[in-house]
């Protein structure tokens, strides 16, 4: 097993991670779930009690922003009390984020359909797939957002592609930057990635920065530091 920083949500303690899973209890809800996590004390939180709150402040913000920078949008996002350092709600915020900013930018959707559909297909993702699957879900946010976006299904042709290449490319992206996880490095690289793939696959020019700069990696025991590219000391890999 390895220990994780000290994220639980019950008494603050660092989680830590088994190496096969076991059934455990939801301190918040009761429920019995297979689990490759728990604090040192043994407390579990499942990932619906988890991002219960902050998926309703994701929703609520990507509705009312009018943003077309989907780094801005996340980066409010991720001010709020409720959106973690980690946590599977940025399986979520990742794909509402750049709908938003879809939309904002001249993209053609329902937003408030789409977002519904972020939500439920994000919720299906699980925390700590990065290590577990080999996929961290903010990448696999980025291919639900491209499949909601053109309508993509497991029938579909040049759509079905496009949603896969997008995994692929940001996932890539991610990988290269290394471990251990970090939410908000792989959210923001992310998005990043993604942009730029809708921008040369749909012709829809989002908003970028010029620079990402991470404000909560001193919350964030695994950091990469200066090694990060978000960093403010950043000085290379």
């Amino acid at each position: 097993m390895t220990r994780g920083e000290g994220a639980c949500l019950i008494c603050g303690k660092p989680l830590v991670y088994f190496d096969k899973a076991r059934e455990m209890t939801c301190a918040i809800c009761g429920k019995t779930f297979l689990s490759y996590a728990s604090c040192e004390d043994g407390h579990y939180v499942c990932d619906d009690c988890h991002e219960k709150r902050g998926v309703e402040v994701i929703m609520e913000g990507c509705r009312k922003t009018t943003s077309r920078n989907p780094i801005a949008i996340m980066q409010a996002l991720m001010e709020d009390p409720y959106i973690y350092m980690h946590g599977p709600e940025h399986h979520i915020m990742v794909g509402a984020a750049l709908l938003a900013a879809y939309k904002n930018s001249g993209g053609d959707i329902d937003l408030d359909a789409a977002l519904e559909e972020m939500r439920a297909r994000g919720s299906e993702y699980p925390g700590g797939s990065c290590g577990y699957w080999g996929c961290c879900g903010a990448a696999a946010s980025c291919g639900m957002f491209m499949s909601i976006v053109t309508k993509a299904t497991p029938l579909t042709g040049r759509s079905w592609g496009q949603s896969n290449a997008m995994t692929a490319r940001v996932l890539s992206a991610i990988a290269a930057l290394g471990g251990p996880r970090c939410c908000k490095r792989n959210s923001f690289t992310a998005a990043l990635t993604a942009a730029k793939v809708v921008e040369e696959e749909l012709g829809v020019k989002m908003e970028l920065p010029e620079k990402v700069t991470c404000t909560f990696f001193e919350e964030n025991e695994q950091c990469l530091r200066r090694a990060c590219p978000y960093n403010p000391d950043y000085r290379g890999r």
